[in-house]
């Protein structure tokens, strides 16, 4: 970390006012100032890891976040809104991802930026409320899947509920084409 004069001469004036007020809250004002007076920077780094982490969403992370959440809004409200016949041909012909229609999250080792992302999204920003209370660790890399499941979602995007042939159309999307192969082999 790096600070000008001017951000030590700030941080050191609103540590003795913080400490004049008597603020009681998380920030450590004798460690701010003890970091600031002996160069010792990375203390903050250290102890304030929630203030100063080393990355910033990029742009195009958010951008295909985004995406994705409101992919799933749409495929959720349409499947809620769906006949009991609709979402019986939906389980059947989109198994096995047709009986729990439901968005997943992340994975929390591989994809954790786009966990972050989610979670400002739902939590910070209150957009997509249908996932509030979830946990986002899909604990499974899913990005490859959604992004197959875009692919597919975009042209149909227009209408205001997915029909249950364009539901079951993305659902099956989760699958890796590989394994698509191998399924329809056994079917044989």
């Amino acid at each position: 970390m790096k600070l000008s004069d001017g951000e030590r001469l700030i941080l050191i004036m609103l540590s003795e006012i913080h400490e004049k007020l008597k603020i009681e809250n998380g920030v450590d004002t004798a460690l701010v100032k003890s970091a600031i007076y002996h160069g010792n920077l990375w203390a903050l780094e250290r102890q304030f890891v929630g203030i100063f982490h080393k990355y910033e969403a990029r742009p195009e992370v958010v951008s295909e976040a985004v995406e994705i959440l409101d992919m799933w809004r749409f495929i959720e409200t349409s499947y809620r809104n769906a006949s009991v016949e609709g979402k019986a041909k939906i389980k059947t012909e989109a198994a096995p991802f047709g009986e729990k229609v439901r968005f997943r999250g992340f994975d929390g080792n591989g994809e954790s930026e786009y966990i972050s992302v989610a979670s400002c999204m739902i939590d910070d920003l209150d957009q997509f409320e249908l996932f509030k209370g979830r946990d986002m660790n899909s604990h499974l890399p899913s990005l490859d899947m959604h992004r197959r499941m875009l692919a597919v979602f975009k042209p149909m995007r227009t209408s205001a509920d997915l029909t249950i042939s364009e539901l079951i159309k993305v659902l099956k999307e989760q699958m890796h084409p590989e394994n698509r192969k191998a399924v329809g082999a056994s079917r044989i």
